[in-house]
């Protein structure tokens, strides 16, 4: 029986997803999940993105669950494309640098306390009349606190002097928003990026690279 050699090509790739396997993992689960509010019919596309909302109506009735499946839905599939580059980009650099166990542990504190004080603010605002009651059950889903999470922690792998040039951009990326007539999803990125910031001392012992070699 003749073996046939594994293209060279796909090596480097296969090493890249092992090294960050939480990154991919979470890109599949919401290519499966977009894949779904494609094929869903007419309306149940929205029922499945508010059952797995974590608005006030979830929260309140649901909160680990609405907590947990909202980090898995994108609300317009057509952007799964750029959320698999963004991934590449932050979350697996980040991932392979700090080891599985430390990008997670950011990444949900930054998820969970973003969506946890941005609809803190949000109930808030309805109780002050500030915002109307349908508040409620806005649509609140996504991967972006965590994203911005991974973008502010990954500020310490880079060196001076361009780590400060990097800041300042992600700064002023989502800070911009913030005051300019910012929405509770504004306050969110920024609550997810500083969660990202402040975990500085997680990336002082950072996870020894290893080499993988195939054979």
């Amino acid at each position: 029986m003749i073996e046939h050699p594994e293209p060279e090509l796909s090596r480097p790739l296969r090493s890249w997803i092992r090294s960050s396997p939480g990154t991919h993992l979470w890109l599949l689960i919401i290519a499966l999940t977009s894949v779904i509010v494609v094929i869903a019919p007419d309306q149940l596309d929205h029922v499945l993105l508010h059952r797995n909302s974590s608005n006030l109506h979830e929260l309140t009735r649901h909160p680990i669950r609405s907590l947990i499946s909202s980090a898995f839905w994108i609300e317009n599939p057509a952007s799964l494309a750029l959320y698999a580059v963004l991934f590449e980009f932050f979350h697996a650099p980040v991932e392979r640098w700090l080891g599985t166990l430390r990008w997670f542990v950011i990444v949900a504190t930054a998820h969970i306390t973003a969506t946890l004080v941005s609809q803190r603010v949000v109930l808030s605002a309805i109780r002050d009349h500030r915002a109307p009651r349908s508040m409620v059950h806005v649509v609140d889903i996504g991967v972006s606190y965590g994203l911005a999470a991974a973008i502010g922690v990954l500020t310490y792998r880079l060196p001076h002097p361009w780590r400060w040039f990097y800041l300042a951009g992600v700064v002023a990326f989502f800070g911009i928003p913030l005051l300019t007539g910012a929405n509770f999803t504004d306050l969110g990125h920024a609550i997810a990026l500083a969660v990202g910031l402040l975990a500085w001392p997680l990336t002082r012992h950072p996870q020894p690279t290893t080499v993988s070699r195939e054979t």
